[in-house]
C-alpha cells in the first residue's frame, strides 16, 4: 500500500512539473525533432551498443537540423557542412561559449582554464598565449630533446619486453603522460597517472561531492608544484623558463597583458595542459595500431618506408615525418576514423575523404574502415 501510494505522488509531480512547463514554455520556432519522454527526453532512442547510427537514423528523419531532449536539456544537433558553417563560422560569437556545467565549476576552479571559460578577453588571452608562447615551433623545438628521451625509454622497455604480452594502452598513456608531465612540470609525474585516472572517472559519474574532491586533489598537486617552480625563480635574474609552467608564471608577471593571470588562471592553464595532452595522443596512438593489424598489407608498406628512407642504422626523428608520406596518411586516416575532437575538424570545405584510398567516406571502399 505504501509503494503504490509512492508510486502516485511522484507521478502527480511528474505529471505536474511536465504542465507547469509546457504552460510557461515560450512559443519558439524550433528545429524538428522527436517528440521527447517525460524526464528521459529522448535518450531511448540512442540507446544501444551504435548511438552514432542511431543519430544518424534520426538525422535522414530530421533533417540537417534537429533538436533533441537530453533528460531535461534540450540539444539543437546539425549534421551537415551547411550547418557546421552556420553553427562554428557565421554565429560563432553567440554559440561560443561552453554550458556552465558542475565539472567546469568544480574541477578547473571555477571555469578559469580554456577549456570552460566563458569567449570573452580571458579565453581569447589563453587562447593567444597557446598558440604564441606555448605551443609556437620555437618552444616545440626546445623540447624536443624530451620527446625524444621518453619514446626511447618505451622502446627500451618494449624491447626487454620482447616475447612476452604487453598492454598497448598502459603503455602509450605512460608515455603520454610523461612527456607532457616533463613539459608542463619539468619532471616525470607517472607514477600519479592511476590516481588520477581514477579520478578523472568520478567527473563522468555527476556527483557533487567528487568532483570537489576530485578539484581538491589536483589542486593540492597543482599548488605544491606552483611553489616549487616560485622558489626555484625566486632571486634569479633574467630566469629562462624550464618547462610551460614557467612560462605561464612568467606571462603571469608581465604587466601589459589585457586579462592579468593570477595563481588560479596558472593551475588552470597547468590542468587543461596536463589533461588535454595525455589521453587523446595515447588513445590515436591505440586506434591507429589497432587498424593496421587489420590490414598487415599496409603494416608491410609502412614498414618498407621506413626501411627505405630512414634505414636501420638510426632511429626516426621528428623531423622526418614530412619525407614519410604514407604513415603520414596513416596518421590522418586514424584521426578522421577516430577523431578526439569531432567538431574542431570542421569547416565549409569539410569533406570526408579517405587519405589513403582517395575515394569518398564509403565503409565498402575504404581500406582502413572500422
Amino acid at each position: 500500500m505504501e509503494l503504490s501510494t509512492f508510486a502516485a505522488l511522484l507521478l502527480a509531480t511528474v505529471a505536474v512539473v511536465t504542465l507547469f512547463r509546457h504552460l510557461t514554455r515560450r512559443k519558439l520556432n524550433l528545429p524538428p525533432g522527436p517528440k521527447p519522454w517525460p524526464i528521459i527526453g529522448n535518450l531511448n532512442l540512442l540507446a544501444g551498443p551504435l548511438p552514432h547510427r542511431n543519430m544518424h537514423a534520426l538525422v535522414q528523419k530530421y533533417g540537417p537540423i534537429m533538436q533533441l531532449q537530453f533528460g531535461s536539456f534540450p540539444v539543437v544537433v546539425g549534421s551537415s557542412v551547411q550547418m557546421a558553417e552556420a553553427i562554428l563560422k557565421t554565429n560563432d560569437v553567440k554559440l561560443a561559449d561552453r554550458p556552465r556545467i558542475a565539472a567546469g565549476k568544480y574541477t578547473t576552479y571555477n571555469y578559469s582554464n580554456i577549456t570552460w571559460s566563458q569567449y570573452g578577453p580571458y579565453w581569447r588571452q589563453a587562447r593567444k598565449i597557446c598558440l604564441m608562447e606555448i605551443f609556437s615551433p620555437k618552444r616545440l623545438d626546445q623540447f624536443e630533446t624530451v620527446r625524444v628521451q621518453e619514446l626511447h625509454a618505451l622502446l627500451r622497455k618494449l624491447f626487454l619486453s620482447a616475447g612476452k604480452p604487453i598492454n598497448a594502452r598502459d603503455n602509450f598513456s605512460d608515455l603520454s603522460l610523461s612527456v607532457i608531465s616533463r613539459l608542463v612540470l619539468g619532471k616525470n609525474y607517472t607514477i600519479l597517472e592511476t590516481q588520477f585516472r581514477g579520478s578523472l572517472s568520478w567527473i563522468c559519474k555527476g556527483y557533487i561531492k567528487r568532483m570537489k574532491a576530485v578539484g581538491q586533489l589536483f589542486d593540492g598537486f597543482l599548488e605544491h608544484t606552483l611553489s616549487e617552480h616560485q622558489k626555484r625563480r625566486r632571486g634569479v635574474e633574467d630566469y629562462v623558463p624550464q618547462d610551460m609552467m614557467d612560462i605561464l608564471l612568467q606571462l603571469s608577471d608581465d604587466p601589459n597583458l589585457e586579462v592579468q593571470l593570477d595563481r588560479t588562471a596558472v593551475k588552470a592553464f597547468t590542468m587543461d595542459l596536463i589533461a588535454g595532452g595525455t589521453e587523446s595522443s595515447s588513445v590515436t596512438t591505440e586506434w591507429a595500431m589497432a587498424e593496421l593489424l587489420k590490414k598487415p598489407e599496409y603494416f608491410e608498406r609502412a614498414t618498407e618506408e621506413l626501411d627505405r628512407v630512414i634505414g636501420r642504422e638510426r632511429w626516426v626523428e621528428e623531423k622526418d615525418i614530412a619525407n614519410l608520406p604514407f604513415i603520414n596518411a596513416i596518421c590522418k586516416e586514424t584521426m578522421r576514423l577516430h577523431p578526439v575532437s569531432p567538431f574542431l575538424k570542421l569547416n565549409p570545405d569539410f569533406q570526408l575523404t579517405c587519405t589513403l584510398c582517395d575515394d569518398d567516406d564509403d565503409d565498402d571502399m575504404c581500406l582502413l574502415r572500422v
